[in-house]
């Protein structure tokens, strides 16, 4: 009686293994934004997130033994979305910066860049600085780095806060903004669409805030964190991590 016990519960072990196969693997919920093209963007053919940021995610994700779930989202909803759990990771053209460090841990930095000045195509005069357009109106993304410092600035009579660089590119495109601020390679790879014909990017403008994008994982999350870490090391080493800058339009 007791073998024949044995043997039907080894016989259960295996049905439940084979239902549920060891190499089942975990899924984490990436926060990315559907605007910030080539980082990340909805890509309206097929609906889903893509760019930069996405294919990092997917890339890191294999090596390091997990699956992505992308969630899309407003920029200025990323951090408190992770803080409170409903994501996992941020995977988006979000800079390393003192601020953000207190509230998230970030990944070892993956592209740096400043920002960039968009003007009306009209507008031909060869911007140096901030200085240059002091008192005047300008635009930046809410929740950016960039936002919080032309404000801190005091040059500008107001910074107004939108909640897109496309909203940016629009207002400047048709004469509402004297200027706007944002990522420089996202404002680059919007106007190379044609989108915005009456908008120009700045090639003289010098940027004041220069940073680097990371990935983001909660407060706490040290094993996750060295996971994403040693696989960006790895994917940096043989090339990966150059190849996907290539696809997008970006320089490694």
């Amino acid at each position: 009686m007791l073998l024949k016990r044995l043997v039907q519960a080894a016989c259960a072990a295996l049905v439940v293994a084979a239902v549920t196969p060891a190499s089942a693997q975990q899924v984490l919920k990436v926060g990315s934004t559907p605007t910030g093209i080539p980082f990340t963007f909805l890509d309206t053919k097929t609906n889903q997130i893509q760019g930069v940021m996405v294919d990092l995610m997917t890339e890191i994700g294999k090596d390091a033994g997990f699956n992505v779930q992308i969630e899309p989202m407003q920029f200025s909803a990323l951090i408190p979305s992770l803080t409170s759990s409903k994501i996992d990771i941020i995977a988006a053209a979000m800079f390393i910066t003192p601020p953000r460090k207190e509230v998230v841990d970030f990944s070892d930095p993956i592209y740096t860049y400043g920002e960039g000045l968009i003007v009306p195509k009209a507008d031909t005069k060869a911007y140096a600085s901030q200085e240059d357009l002091k008192g005047e109106v300008v635009g930046a993304q809410v929740g950016t780095a960039f936002v919080d410092a032309l404000k801190k600035s005091g040059l500008f009579s107001d910074v107004k806060a939108y909640d897109t660089i496309p909203d940016i590119l629009r207002d400047v495109n048709t004469g509402r903004l004297k200027a706007g601020f944002a990522d420089y390679p996202i404002l680059a790879y919007n106007l190379k669409q044609g989108a915005f014909p009456d908008a120009r990017l700045v090639a003289s403008y010098k940027p004041v805030t220069v940073g680097s994008v990371g990935i983001a994982v909660r407060k706490g999350e040290a094993e996750l964190l060295g996971k994403i870490n040693a696989s960006l090391a790895k994917l940096k080493a043989n090339g990966t991590v150059d190849k996907i800058l290539d696809k997008w339009g970006l320089k490694g």
